[in-house]
């Protein structure tokens, strides 16, 4: 059997690339293993879980190309590539596993009109073979300090499937054995649809963890109602570092009540098309279609034109959406950076026209 090593050396060779041009060594050894690739990242699904009505637990063993080249830290998401219809699609989860993990643990929560979500909790199966492509975010646990210490009382809170990231952020903590304090608080609508419940439930009353659970359609929890000053004083009053993630009136209601609070929200942000468009044209120079600028994300407009341009996120982190403008200018709606040069490259997603602007789709 070939080592890891060897495998590289002959998959990379010139002449391999030769023999199996023009499409390259991938095309060829992905018919004896899916995984075996040595350009694309891939994944196969070990271990499928549906342990809530609204999710499902996938365990993915990357493959050799992914881990050597990304390095997962807790809290950080993954694009993840599916075939539905003959068509590939890309949204971006954060795993749930501790640093290091040799596999990753996604828990994705499927919702009505979710494409990807709800194909994944209807069809996913032990075997299934996903792509892996980049990792990203900004939502990670602090860096050590020179004592290598971080803050040592930590609180944690989520909701819904936002729970993810923090809980890998949980995981990692207790496999250092972190020597301070933790509270973790997350929402669900109710017990049946709390993720991860029966593991938090175990670490609740270990020394130095609290957790805390709230139901926004049942009394049943922990906690009643929304979070607010009364809930920061059950889990943990004047905490060095606050985590949170989950729907954006969460992530505002503890920026409300604490300090130091690194944020991460899963629902896109809403763009408003501005009153007065650019007056420009957009021309998608590809499908030879020219439209009137009116103002929304060039995502948007492609799609009202008959476009189906691949996207993931829809929020400009994943890059999915990324297109070439050949020229004209536009400008990001998250940093509100213009540009203005030809031929570059541009998240379609959060990015407008300013004037005309053509586009390779």
């Amino acid at each position: 059997m070939f080592t890891q090593t060897l495998k590289k050396r002959v998959l990379g060779s010139n002449l391999v690339d030769l023999l199996t041009g023009p499409h390259g060594v991938d095309r060829y050894t992905e018919l004896v293993a899916p995984t075996w690739t040595l350009g694309e990242g891939r994944a196969k699904v070990v271990d499928v879980r549906r342990t809530t009505p609204r999710s499902v637990t996938l365990t993915l063993a990357p493959n050799d190309t992914f881990t050597a080249a990304h390095s997962v830290k807790a809290g950080q998401y993954v694009n993840l590539t599916v075939e539905i219809d003959g068509r590939r699609h890309t949204r971006c989860y954060s795993p749930a596993n501790s640093e290091g993990s040799t596999h990753l643990e996604l828990t994705i929560g499927h919702h009505e009109g979710g494409l990807v979500s709800n194909y994944l909790y209807e069809r996913a199966r032990r075997g299934m073979v996903v792509g892996l492509d980049g990792v990203g975010g900004d939502f990670v646990l602090p860096a050590r300090g020179p004592s290598g210490r971080g803050p040592r009382r930590i609180l944690f809170v989520s909701g819904g499937s936002g729970i993810t990231p923090v809980m890998a952020m949980l995981r990692t903590l207790l496999a250092e054995r972190h020597a301070g304090e933790i509270a973790f608080v997350h929402y669900a609508r109710s017990a049946a649809e709390a993720c991860y419940r029966e593991e938090l439930a175990a670490l609740h009353g270990r020394p130095g963890v609290r957790v805390l659970h709230g139901y926004t359609r049942s009394d049943a929890g922990d906690l009643v109602g929304r979070f607010g000053a009364e809930h920061l004083a059950a889990a943990m009053p004047a905490p060095d570092a606050v985590f949170v993630c989950g729907p954006t009136a969460l992530v505002e209601a503890v920026q409300k009540h604490c300090d130091n609070v690194h944020t991460e929200s899963f629902v896109p942000p809403v763009f408003e098309p501005p009153a007065n468009p650019s007056g420009g044209r957009v021309t998608f120079a590809d499908s030879g279609i020219d439209v009137a600028d009116d103002g929304r994300p060039l995502l948007e407009q492609a799609e009202s034109a008959g476009l189906k341009p691949e996207n993931g996120c829809r929020m400009g982190i994943c890059h999915t959406c990324t297109r070439r403008k050949t020229a004209g200018a536009v400008r990001n709606l998250i940093t509100g950076a213009v540009s203005t040069g030809p031929d570059e490259d541009v998240q379609i997603c959060v990015s407008v026209p300013v004037g005309d602007v053509d586009l390779s789709l």
